[in-house]
């Protein structure tokens, strides 16, 4: 007769597979890492600070835009103010994850959504439309994407001048290349590219007539009401 298996050993499992989906998004991290940590030292931060606010914000986009507005002394309002309007679409990522954290604690679930990052977010959502959210497995997603994340922005502070322009290294393209990839992983059809082309058209044309960084949340919108 098979073995059965104990829940540590199937925790076990679920953990090293949420790992393993996520090192293909943990490579394509690295040079944005490094560029941000050369920015923030080149702005006087030190390797500690870098890690202290990788650790706190985890939030990369927030991040890079609170360096480019960074003085001495700190604008705390407007930095505070910019992050928030850049992260407003961890409301509807939230909002879309928490229905598949019915496993997780009330204190587990705020843990679970501090750790939310679009590729968090993404590869928890495919995996729980498959065959169920485990928390072990959420937890090998979010560990790797936040050691990484401050492994190499604190590397950059040192390292990261190396690669001061990604675009010419073809850096650039590897976010870009990520988000298709996850974003084809969602794919069913007709549907699925209705759902895209108007999310696509939506933040194209705010981003191009008003500028700054709201086309995020129209094309996140737009594809809801899609």
């Amino acid at each position: 007769m098979p073995q059965s298996t104990s829940p540590e050993r199937s925790a076990r499992a679920e953990f090293q597979a949420g790992v393993v989906a996520m090192l293909p998004a943990a490579v394509a991290v690295i040079p944005f890492g490094l560029l941000f940590g050369a920015l923030a030292a080149s702005k006087g931060l030190t390797t500690l600070e870098v890690l202290l606010m990788s650790g706190i914000v985890f939030a990369g986009a927030s991040q890079f835009i609170a360096v480019e507005l960074w003085l001495e002394p700190a604008p705390w309002a407007l930095l505070g103010l910019t992050a928030l309007t850049v992260n407003l679409r961890h409301v509807m990522m939230s909002a879309s994850i928490a229905r598949r954290l019915g496993t997780f604690s009330p204190p587990g679930k705020l843990i679970a959504l501090f750790f939310l990052a679009d590729e968090v977010w993404a590869l928890a959502e495919r995996r729980a439309g498959e065959q169920g959210l485990h928390r072990a497995f959420y937890a090998g997603l979010a560990a790797v994407m936040y050691l990484n994340w401050l492994l190499w922005t604190g590397l950059g502070t040192g390292l990261g001048v190396v690669i001061a322009n990604p675009a010419a290294w073809g850096f650039d393209f590897a976010f870009t290349a990520l988000f298709i990839g996850l974003v084809a992983a969602f794919w069913s059809g007709r549907t699925s590219a209705i759902v895209v082309a108007v999310s696509a058209i939506a933040a194209i044309l705010l981003e191009r007539t008003a500028g700054g960084v709201w086309h995020i949340m129209a094309g996140g919108a737009a594809g809801m009401l899609a």
